[in-house]
């Protein structure tokens, strides 16, 4: 297997399919190409395609790949699922290396993206009353987000919380769904995305940044994170 220069020299793929969007990206050089669209209970037959789709606009084929990024969770249960066999079957026989990346780390990356936010809570909609939770900060010079507050499932008015993180954006459903007893534990954020849902344009940096580290697996290894054992859809 190729060295993390080698790695990161060459084109990645990301994809994710964790929540209703259903969403696929790749980096090639200083290009990237994309597509994202919220298509609930679909994503087993459209994921392929779009993987697809997205490798003929760039002029690319899976044999290019340097390695393959996926949104690994939390989320939806079945979505975590398709989004771990889809990612199997491509890097398995070709030796790709793999990396997982947390929703909640995309979504955070999404809101500096979008909003240029520097602190995030992350939040989405588990279900059953409670939400995936977690607190990211702009890591300086490399452009990333990074974990202050750990992923995590809970009742959303018992969430961890931290001071560094006090002047941080609310993004992701949970905000939409828990608002009110999310602002009553960590104060009301300056800006609210309740409808941001995570993309796989957004875990390319958070990627690229893993594979310059070494923090990668191979495909047998590659394993959903679901922070609770409850199927929630």
């Amino acid at each position: 297997m190729a060295d993390a220069t080698e790695l990161t020299s060459r084109p990645l793929l990301a994809l994710d399919a964790v929540t209703d969007a259903c969403s696929v990206a790749v980096h090639d050089g200083d290009r990237v190409f994309c597509r994202f669209a919220v298509m609930p209970r679909q994503h087993a037959a459209r994921m392929l395609p779009l993987i697809d789709e997205v490798l003929e606009e760039a002029g690319l084929v899976a044999a290019d790949l340097g390695a393959v990024a996926w949104g690994h969770g939390p989320g939806a249960f079945t979505g975590v699922r398709i989004a771990a066999g889809v990612v199997q079957g491509i890097a398995w026989s070709r030796e790709l290396p793999v990396v997982g990346v947390s929703t909640l780390a995309a979504l955070a990356q999404g809101a500096y993206r979008r909003h240029g936010v520097r602190t995030v809570w992350s939040a989405l909609d588990a279900r059953m009353g409670e939400v995936y939770w977690g607190g990211y900060v702009l890591e300086e010079g490399a452009d990333v987000m990074v974990a202050a507050v750990p992923d995590c499932v809970g009742d959303p008015a018992q969430v961890p919380v931290s001071r560094a993180l006090a002047d941080a954006a609310g993004i992701g459903t949970g905000w939409q769904a828990y608002r009110q007893a999310l602002t009553e534990r960590v104060g009301s954020p300056a800006l609210v995305d309740g409808e941001a849902l995570p993309d796989a344009r957004d875990m390319l940096p958070l990627a690229r940044h893993a594979l310059r580290a070494g923090q990668w697996t191979t495909a047998r290894d590659a394993a959903p994170v679901y922070l609770r054992d409850r199927v929630t859809g």
